[in-house]
C-alpha cells in the first residue's frame, strides 16, 4: 500500500507539472502571436530643446517621436511618418484635446507598437522594414502647420492628418536634405476634398478655414497655392499637389470612412441619424444613400485626376470603406490584404520608390473589389471625433486574441479540475 500511494503521488506530481507546462507553453504562443500581430513595440523620445523655440504640443509639452533604427542595406534609409489624428477647429475643440495624447506629449502611449509600413519584419514590411523608421507624434490639432519653423529631417509618409502633412510639407522636407538625396513622400488617406456635405453646405470648408485662422497655418502651407488662393483652401490637396516638385505617392479608399462620416453626412446635418447606420457600414447604405456616397466617389476621383496628371505622382485608389491602410498590417501586406492589378498595397509602393514600376491604379466602383474588408476597420472610432490614426484595428485585433488566449488557459484549467 505505501509503495502504490508513492506511485501515485507522483504521477500526480508528474500530471501537475505537465499541466503547468502546458499552461506556460500555451501562454508563450499566445503571447508570441500578439508579437506577430502587433509588431515591435517602440520607446519615445521627447524633444525638450524644443520647448524653448515654442515648438510645442497645445499643452505646451515638448514634441516627440519614436525611432526604431535601421540595420543592414536599410541604415542609411529613412522613412519619417506623421501621426494621424482630425484637427481642432476652435479653442473649445483645441482644449478638449489639450489633455489627451492628440494635445500633450505627456499623455502620449510609450512604447507605441509599430506595424504595417513600419514593422521591422521582412515577412510584412518587404521594402522597409530594414529602414530607420520614425513616427512623429501629432499634438499640435492642424497637421502639423501650427507655428512651426521647420519640418524635422528618405520617405515622408502619414496616415490622416499626418497624410494631409505628408502631402502639405512635402517639398520643405526635401529642401532640408542634401542636394542628391532621394526623396519621396507619401499620403495615406489624407487627400481630403473640398465638397459640400448631403444638406448643402460647405461643412468641410468652413472647417478647415477655422483650423487655418486658429492655428495661423497659413505661413506654413506651401507658396505655391497661398500666392493663389485663400489660405484655408491651401489644406486641401486638390489645390495642393499639382504644384508639388517631390516625387508623391497617393493611397486614399475612393470610399473613404473618414471623409464619408464627417465631411459628406457629419451627425451635425443628419440630427435623426438617417445617416448613422450607413456611417457604420456601408453594406447597409439605402439605395439613395448610396448613390450620394457613389457621387462622391466621382467626385473625388475628378479633383484627383486634375492634381496627379504627371508621371513622378503614385496613384493606389481602391474601393474599399476604409480610412488609413499603411499602418494596420491586415490592409499593408499580408495574406488577405486588399488587393489592386492584384497588386497589394506594400508592393505597389515599394516598386514605386525604387522606381521599378510607376503605379498608378484606380478601382472600380464598390462593391466589386472582393479582396476589400469586410467593414470599416476604423468603426469603432465616435464618428465625429477625426481620430483615423489607423491604430485601433491593431488594439482590436490584440484583444480579441487575448480573449482567444484567455480562453485557451480556461479551458486547461477547467481540464485539470
Amino acid at each position: 500500500m505505501h509503495v502504490r500511494w508513492n506511485y501515485e503521488t507522483r504521477a500526480i506530481n508528474c500530471m501537475m507539472i505537465y499541466s503547468r507546462m502546458s499552461q506556460w507553453m500555451n501562454l508563450l504562443i499566445c503571447v508570441l502571436l500578439l508579437k506577430k500581430i502587433e509588431g515591435l513595440y517602440v520607446g519615445i523620445t521627447y524633444v525638450r530643446n524644443a520647448v524653448a523655440k515654442g515648438a510645442v504640443c497645445l499643452d505646451g509639452s515638448p514634441p516627440a517621436y519614436h525611432l526604431d533604427k535601421g540595420f543592414g542595406t536599410g541604415i542609411n534609409s529613412w522613412l519619417v511618418h506623421f501621426e494621424g489624428g482630425g484637427w481642432c477647429n476652435n479653442i473649445t475643440t483645441c482644449l478638449a484635446r489639450k489633455n489627451t495624447r492628440l494635445g500633450s506629449s505627456k499623455q502620449m502611449a510609450t512604447p507605441l507598437a509599430f506595424s504595417g509600413i513600419m514593422n521591422n519584419m521582412r515577412q510584412y514590411n518587404p521594402d522597409f522594414y530594414n529602414w530607420n523608421r520614425v513616427k512623429i507624434r501629432y499634438c499640435d490639432g492642424a497637421s502639423f502647420t501650427g507655428d512651426v519653423e521647420a519640418v524635422n529631417p528618405a520617405l515622408l509618409s502619414g496616415c490622416s492628418a499626418g497624410g494631409l502633412a505628408s502631402i502639405l510639407h512635402c517639398d520643405s522636407f526635401r529642401a532640408l536634405l542634401p542636394m542628391g538625396t532621394k526623396v519621396k513622400c507619401l499620403s495615406d488617406a489624407g487627400y481630403f476634398i473640398n465638397v459640400k456635405d448631403v444638406s448643402g453646405a460647405p461643412h468641410i470648408q468652413t472647417y478647415f478655414n477655422q483650423v487655418v485662422s486658429l492655428h495661423g497655418s497659413a505661413k506654413n502651407l506651401p507658396l505655391s497655392c497661398t500666392s493663389r488662393l485663400n489660405p484655408a483652401l491651401c489644406f486641401f490637396p486638390q489645390y495642393v499637389v499639382q504644384q508639388i516638385k517631390t516625387p508623391l505617392f497617393v493611397l486614399n479608399a475612393a470610399y473613404d470612412s473618414w471623409q464619408i462620416k464627417n465631411t459628406l453626412a457629419p451627425s451635425a446635418v443628419d440630427p435623426s441619424g438617417t445617416w448613422k447606420a450607413c456611417k457604420l457600414d456601408i453594406n447597409t447604405c439605402s439605395p439613395i444613400q448610396l448613390k450620394t456616397v457613389q457621387d462622391f466617389r466621382t467626385k473625388f476621383l475628378n479633383t484627383l485626376y486634375r492634381s496627379t496628371n504627371s508621371s513622378s505622382k503614385g496613384v493606389y485608389i481602391d474601393s474599399c470603406y476604409v480610412h488609413c491602410q499603411t499602418e494596420l498590417q491586415e490592409t499593408w501586406f499580408m495574406t488577405g490584404s486588399p488587393e489592386l492589378g492584384k497588386t497589394k498595397i506594400a508592393k505597389a509602393i515599394g516598386d514605386w520608390f525604387y522606381d521599378e514600376n510607376p503605379f498608378q491604379k484606380i478601382d472600380c466602383p464598390y462593391p466589386c473589389n472582393p479582396t476589400c474588408p469586410r467593414s470599416d476597420l476604423d468603426k469603432q472610432h465616435h464618428l465625429d471625433t477625426g481620430l483615423g490614426n489607423g491604430i485601433a484595428a491593431t488594439v482590436k485585433l490584440s484583444l480579441v486574441t487575448m480573449v482567444f488566449c484567455w480562453l485557451i488557459m480556461g479551458m486547461k484549467i477547467s481540464f485539470k479540475n
